[in-house]
């Protein structure tokens, strides 16, 4: 390779590299004034010294999503923005099964980040996790998807459902803060309490958060139907698609089943394949969450699985209220 190919090679890599940093730089831009700290007192006074994570306003009237750890058990809370503002916050509703609380200041705040669907997140697109844990200026760590649909299970021991997994690494205090795509829509809300995360960071996908934050804003808490299950989405075989008369591609299969539960009651097996609920095509673990809400508990459900080496069966299962 002679000189000027070797300059326009490296021409060429540098445009590359120019591209990605204004790319991320431009989604940075978009979302980081939205991004907070959130800081608890011991006493639960919200002032400095005591716990703290990150949060991001989805509306301007105060709304802000954070971590259910990052509050734990406080009241209230002290948030802290990017241009120097704070104010006192009450906590509206917390998830432990997802992580995720949301809070509401009593004043209302002029930027919000978009929740984007994270249905139509694919393997190695960018995702750039966002923080704020100095209350004054954000931090960024960018990456790529890894894996979708995960169930992983916490710290505390609970099972979290539809994880993003990505290599854009958690900094300390970014736990509750946004992973955003390259348009500027969050994709899914950064957490810290999955085992074995070093060297690799987990956000609850975008889609679960926004059910969790309906429920929270109706009722208080996250009402759900239990059927006893784990599972991952997984991309769907045509074949099996075209048996379940279905156009779909992607399903949910079973990692593990629970002793004693409404799923090993009606026959469910691990690595059975989870098509419908209710005639409504599962395609990841987000529809499973959403479809067994709290209408489902106690009212006997037809699920469509696909058993390991066997036909379609429909199963009716009876969800029972969530432990």
């Amino acid at each position: 390779m002679g000189y000027f190919d070797r300059k326009i090679e490296a021409a060429g890599d540098g445009a590359l590299l120019d591209a990605y940093s204004q790319t991320v730089s431009r989604a940075v831009e978009l979302v980081g004034p939205s991004v907070a700290q959130i800081t608890v007192g011991a006493n639960g006074s919200g002032r400095q010294g005591g716990g703290q994570g990150s949060g991001f306003v989805i509306s301007p009237d105060g709304l802000i999503v954070t971590n259910n750890h990052v509050v734990s058990d406080a009241k209230t809370v002290r948030v802290y923005m990017p241009d120097g503002f704070s104010s006192e916050a009450r906590v509206l509703g917390r998830d432990p099964d997802t992580d995720i609380a949301l809070i509401r200041t009593d004043t209302s705040l002029g930027t919000a980040a978009p929740l984007g669907n994270s249905k139509n997140l694919k393997r190695g697109q960018i995702a750039i996790a966002i923080g704020n844990p100095l209350g004054f200026e954000w931090t960024v760590t960018a990456g790529v998807v890894s894996a979708l649909g995960r169930s992983m299970r916490a710290q505390n021991g609970r099972l979290i459902d539809d994880v993003i997994q990505t290599d854009a690494s958690l900094n300390p205090g970014n736990s509750g803060g946004p992973l955003v795509s390259t348009t500027g829509e969050v994709i899914g809300v950064n957490t810290a309490v999955i085992r074995g995360a070093q060297g690799i960071a987990f956000a609850v996908a975008s889609n679960t958060a926004n059910f969790v934050i309906s429920e929270i804003l109706r009722f208080g808490h996250v009402r759900r139907a239990y059927i006893g299950v784990a599972g991952d989405t997984i991309a769907l075989p045509r074949h099996i698609a075209v048996r379940a008369h279905s156009n779909a591609e992607s399903a949910v299969r079973i990692r593990r089943v629970e002793a004693g539960g409404p799923a090993q009651s009606a026959g469910l097996q691990e690595g059975d394949i989870i098509l419908a609920v209710e005639g409504q095509p599962v395609l990841g673990i987000d529809d499973l969450v959403r479809l067994l809400n709290g209408e489902r508990i106690g009212k006997p459900t037809e699920i469509l699985v696909l058993p390991i080496g066997n036909m379609l069966e429909t199963r009716v299962i009876t969800p029972a209220s969530r432990p």
